[in-house]
Order: structure tokens, then C-alpha cells, then sequence
């Protein structure tokens, strides 16, 4: 697809704690490679990626397909730099939420992040996957996986367990958000602008939609 030749554009932001592995996450997914050296991500960066999607009916045959434009924007984790991150909540339609599967304080500081969320993005519920990083370091393992789910249950969101380095259920992640926020859209937005898109080039973002539909609202997100 070229550029500008795409029916939605749809941001989604990774967060999580300093190391866990955001940046190496979004590469193995948009490039399907694996950078081993760590480089800290200063502000906010973000990568790229084409997909289509094709939704499926009530009746589980699959709908047409949607060119999708996903942009994947990676924050730093570094509290230093969480005001600048957060100002970007708001313009996400989904969030990568990550831990270290082996540093438990990663894992612990995830309710720290739930709740920034739930304070700037776009709504009081937003669409997150959590995703308990570097599976493949079985042996430096602290993090035990019921305690993840649990805890992904408890706030009613997905949970799996990637791997940045291999790539396991790197794209799987991101492919169930984005499943979760085409959902959201057919549920919650004016059908009469779908499928234009959530953005063109000199459109309206997704977010800007959602908001023109009344869920800016915060206190009254229908979505």
C-alpha cells in the first residue's frame, strides 16, 4: 500500500517500565527482528506497520478486508519523561501495556500504569493488552504466570506471555488489540463514516471521532 492509501489509521501506545522490553517488542513486530543491545528510548519514538484486517460476522465467515495503518508509538519509561508520555494518551486508540516477566517490581508498577490510563487516556476504559515480556528467560523467571492473569482478569483485559527476542505471540498480542478496537468502533461510532476511515491523510483521527461522538465524556465513556 502506498502512502495514503489505507481506510484507518489506528495509534497504539506501549507502555510499561524502563527495560521491560517495549522497544525490542514493536521491532520484532513491525520488522520481525531482535536488537539484543538496549538502548533507552529518550521521549517517544514510534514504528509502522500495514495489516488487513477482516472482521468476522455473527456467524464466524470473515467480513471484508480493512487496510489498516497501525502506528505503534513506544514511550520511555523513565519517570522523568512520564509527562511527556502521557500527553500522548489521549490520541491512542489502544495500549501495549509490558512487564519483565523476570523483575517482579516491573510487574508490580503494572497498577501504577493501569491507573495513569485510566487518568489521561481517552476514556475511563480504555482497550489494553498486557503482556509479560522475555518468556524465552525461563530460568530468571520471578513472575509466576496465574499471578499475570490473575491480576489481567481482575482489570478485564487480555494477558499473554511474548517474547521480543523469539517474536512468540508478539504479533498475536497486537493483532487482538487491534481486534478489540475495530469492535469498539462498530459499536460505538456514527456506521454513516465507516469504513472511510478512522483517518486519512487530512482527516479526522479515531480518537477525535470517538470524541465528536460523546465519549470524551469521561465520566460517561459508552465504548
Amino acid at each position: 500500500m502506498s502512502d495514503g492509501d489505507y481506510d484507518y489509521l489506528i495509534k497504539f501506545l506501549a507502555l510499561g517500565d524502563s527495560g521491560v522490553g517495549k522497544t525490542s517488542f514493536l521491532y520484532q513486530y513491525t520488522d520481525g527482528k531482535f536488537n539484543s543491545k538496549f538502548i533507552t528510548t529518550v521521549g517517544i519514538d514510534f514504528r509502522e506497520k500495514r495489516v488487513v484486517y477482516k472482521s468476522s460476522g455473527p456467524d464466524g465467515t470473515a467480513g471484508r478486508g480493512q487496510r489498516i495503518h497501525v502506528q505503534l508509538w513506544d514511550t520511555a519509561g523513565q519517570e522523568r519523561f512520564r509527562s511527556l508520555t502521557t500527553a500522548f494518551f489521549r490520541d491512542a486508540m489502544g495500549f501495549l501495556l509490558l512487564f519483565d516477566l523476570t523483575n517482579e517490581q516491573t510487574f508490580l508498577n503494572v497498577r501504577n500504569w493501569m491507573s495513569q490510563l485510566q487518568m489521561h487516556a481517552y476514556c475511563e476504559n480504555p482497550d489494553i493488552v498486557l503482556c509479560g515480556n522475555k518468556c524465552d528467560l525461563e530460568d530468571q523467571r520471578v513472575v509466576k504466570e496465574e499471578e499475570a492473569k490473575e491480576l489481567a482478569e481482575k482489570y478485564g483485559i487480555p494477558y499473554f506471555e511474548t517474547s521480543a527476542a523469539n517474536g512468540h505471540n508478539v504479533s498475536q498480542a497486537v493483532e487482538v488489540l487491534l481486534d478489540l478496537i475495530m469492535k469498539r468502533m462498530e459499536r460505538c461510532v456514527d456506521k454513516s463514516w465507516i469504513p472511510d476511515g478512522t483517518q486519512r491523510s487530512n482527516g479526522h483521527s479515531a480518537t477525535e471521532r470517538l470524541s465528536e461522538d460523546g465519549s470524551q465524556d469521561k465520566g460517561k465513556c459508552s465504548c
